[in-house]
């Protein structure tokens, strides 16, 4: 009997394998890279889930910032939707208020609307970023370390 378990396992785990090789897995779990630090204050790290390729036109990309870290001002020449699902952040496009989003949170910014998104000041931010895959972020404006304290202080009160 523990030699037909033993073999049960065995062949189990064999086919598991063969099973699993025939794909291509990604892991959300997995924190990514840090990025570097050309576009944002602070820390960050990217996990680029899937890549824009073939037959794909977007990519996903779960980015997961520090507190009190941010985005420089961007757009991008398609939509781009942030689902935030682990702590808070500050979103922002130009010419309207600041808002805090949160995890449970989806927001969708149009194409070639020039915005920015970071940590809190107290809380790490984790979202997912689906874009388009055509073309590259177009970053516009440094986001001064000053104005982001600005926008914590007008949203804390």
């Amino acid at each position: 009997m523990k030699i037909l378990l033993t073999t049960l396992l065995i062949v189990v785990s064999v086919f598991a394998n063969a099973q699993s090789s025939e794909y291509t897995v990604s892991s959300y779990l997995e924190e990514g890279i840090k990025a570097p630090n050309t576009h944002y204050i602070g820390e960050a790290w990217l996990n680029r889930l899937l890549s824009a390729d073939g037959d794909l036109d977007y990519n996903i990309t779960k980015a997961t910032f520090k507190a009190n870290s941010t985005l420089d001002w961007h757009k991008h020449t398609s939509p781009q939707v942030l689902i935030y699902v682990e702590g808070e952040g500050y979103y922002q496009e130009r010419g309207k208020d600041p808002v805090i989003l949160k995890a449970g949170d989806v927001i969708m910014c149009e194409k070639d609307t020039e915005h920015w998104h970071s940590s809190t000041k107290e809380s790490d931010v984790t979202y997912l970023a689906i874009y388009g895959g055509e073309q590259p972020t177009v970053w516009t404006e440094v986001l001064s370390q000053e104005y982001y304290d600005s926008v914590a202080e007008r949203l804390k009160e």
